[in-house]
């Protein structure tokens, strides 16, 4: 049994799941323009968060990241949703401030261990304002009613 996620800023979206191997850094690691993966040492290096609802362990400093999130946010290039293993205040202050700033945010929330490794780059999911995720048909998701969480 799964435990419940943690929604750290609420918010609903769906999109294509990108699973990131290792954490990312917006500052330095995403281009705010067209929301590319620019760090070259990442594994994921040139993929894009455009749209997609990434999942990734947690986030990874500096303190910048939040601005560049607004950024990203702000230009139309920020993933549809965040969805992580550890907490994030970083994250979570780029999304709430361009909520206030912008009207538009994005959510970031905390999953279990088993929820998190159950995602799957490129099956579609959809976060609930409670943070649960609901997988679109041909999910590889076992549960009957194909939503985790929430």
């Amino acid at each position: 049994m799964s435990e419940q996620p943690v929604v750290l800023v609420a918010g609903s979206a769906s999109g294509e799941v990108l699973c990131l191997d290792e954490s990312l850094s917006f500052w330095g690691g995403v281009d705010p323009r067209t929301g590319e993966i620019v760090d070259h040492h990442h594994p994921q290096h040139g993929c894009t968060v455009s749209g997609r609802v990434i999942a990734m362990p947690s986030g990874r400093g500096s303190s910048s990241s939040s601005s560049v999130l607004l950024e990203v946010i702000r230009n139309g290039s920020a993933p549809e949703a965040i969805l992580i293993l550890e907490p994030d205040e970083i994250l979570s202050l780029g999304s709430i401030v361009a909520g206030e700033l912008y009207g538009r945010s994005l959510p970031v929330v905390v999953l279990d261990e088993a929820t998190y490794s159950s995602l799957v780059t490129g099956e579609t999911v959809a976060v609930g304002e409670d943070g649960s995720l609901h997988r679109q048909s041909g999910s590889v998701d076992d549960d009957p009613d194909n939503t985790t969480g929430g």
